[in-house]
C-alpha cells in the first residue's frame, strides 16, 4: 500500500513477474491501483532440488489468481507446501483462507486472527520447508502485525509492504506507528550491512537489487518528509487533512486518504517527542 508515486533517487528495480532469485517466483495477482501499483505480489519460494514450497502473501480472493499460484508452482515440480502472510491487508491475506483450502496448507501469520493451524509467526523464528530457510524478521510500523521474511541463500528479504518496489509505504495509522516503522527500516538496514542482504522482494512494484540503498532512501525519505510535516505545523497548518495538502501538494490527489494516515502518525511521533 503506498502513500506516493515513484520519488526522484528512490532505487529502481526490474523483475515484476516471474523468477527474481534462485529461490523466488511472484506471480503478480490482478489488483493494480493507485495503493498497489502493478498489483499484489505472491511470491512461491522453494529451494531448486525441492519438490515442496511456500507461498507468501497468496493476495487478494481472486479464485483466478490463486489457481495461477497452484499452477505455477506445479509446473515447476513443485507442491505447495505452507502459505504465510507478512500481515493482514486484504490485498495480501484476502485470498489465504480460500488457497489454504486450495493446497491443503496451514496459514501461519502474526496475527492470531489470520491463522489456519495452531502455529503462528514470531521474532527469530526459522521456517524450513524441503531444505528452504526462511528467518522472520518483525516489522512493525504498516501495521502492527508486519512481518518480513531474510531468505539468506539468496542475500533477499521479502519486504510485504514495508519496502516497495516503486514509491513509498503507507504508515497505516493508527495500527501503524512511525517510531515501529523507523525502528524497523533501522533493522533492515542492518541485515543489509551485517547479512549481505542485497535484493528486496517486495509486496507491490518491482524487485531491487540495492537493498542497502532501498533502506537508506526510505530512512532519508521519512526524516525529510517528518521535517515538512513539523515546519507545517509550525506554520498553522494544525488539522491532518491540511498538513496533507500542505506537505504533498505535489503527490496526486487520490493518493491524499493514504497520506492522511501517514500524516497522523507523524503527527503522533512528533507529539509523543514534544517536538510539537
Amino acid at each position: 500500500m503506498t502513500d506516493a508515486a515513484a520519488l526522484p533517487g528512490q532505487p529502481r528495480g526490474g523483475v515484476l513477474s516471474g523468477s527474481a532469485t534462485a529461490r523466488a517466483v511472484n506471480v503478480l495477482a490482478p489488483n493494480p491501483s493507485a495503493m498497489t501499483l502493478d498489483g499484489t505480489n505472491t511470491w512461491i519460494v522453494s529451494e531448486p532440488d525441492s519438490d515442496l514450497a511456500v507461498v507468501i502473501d497468496p493476495g487478494p480472493l481472486d479464485d483466478g489468481h490463486l489457481r495461477r499460484v497452484v499452477d505455477t508452482a506445479a509446473e515447476a515440480g513443485k507442491r505447495v507446501a505452507l502459505t504465510l502472510l507478512t500481515h493482514g491487508h486484504p490485498d495480501h491475506a484476502e485470498g489465504a483462507a480460500r488457497f489454504a483450502g486450495l493446497t491443503g496448507t496451514k496459514v501461519r501469520a502474526l496475527d492470531p486472527a489470520l491463522r489456519l493451524g495452531d502455529e503462528g509467526l514470531a521474532a527469530g523464528d526459522v521456517i524450513t520447508v524441503g531444505g528452504l530457510e526462511l528467518r522472520v524478521v518483525p516489522t512493525p510500523g504498516h501495521t502492527a502485525d508486519s512481518l518480513c521474511f531474510h531468505l539468506p541463500a539468496d542475500r533477499a528479504v521479502l519486504t510485504g509492504d514495508t519496502i516497495l518496489g516503486r514509491g513509498t509505504t503507507v504508515v497505516a495509522h493508527p495500527d501503524g506507528r512511525l517510531g515501529d516503522y523507523l525502528d524497523s527500516l533501522r533493522r533492515l538496514r542492518s541485515l543489509t550491512v551485517d547479512d549481505g542482504v542485497h535484493t528486496v522482494l517486495p509486496g507491490h512494484g518491482p524487485v531491487l537489487e540495492d537493498a542497502q540503498g532501498a533502506v537508506e532512501f526510505y530512512l532519508a525519505h521519512r526524516a525529510h518528509r517528518l521535517a515538512q510535516v513539523e515546519t507545517a505545523v509550525e506554520d498553522g497548518h494544525r488539522a491532518a487533512a491540511d498538513v496533507v495538502a500542505h506537505v504533498y501538494a505535489d503527490v496526486d490527489r487520490s493518493l491524499w486518504p493514504a497520506a492522511e494516515l501517514s500524516v497522523r502518525a507523524q503527527l503522533e511521533y512528533l507529539t509523543e517527542h514534544g517536538l510539537i
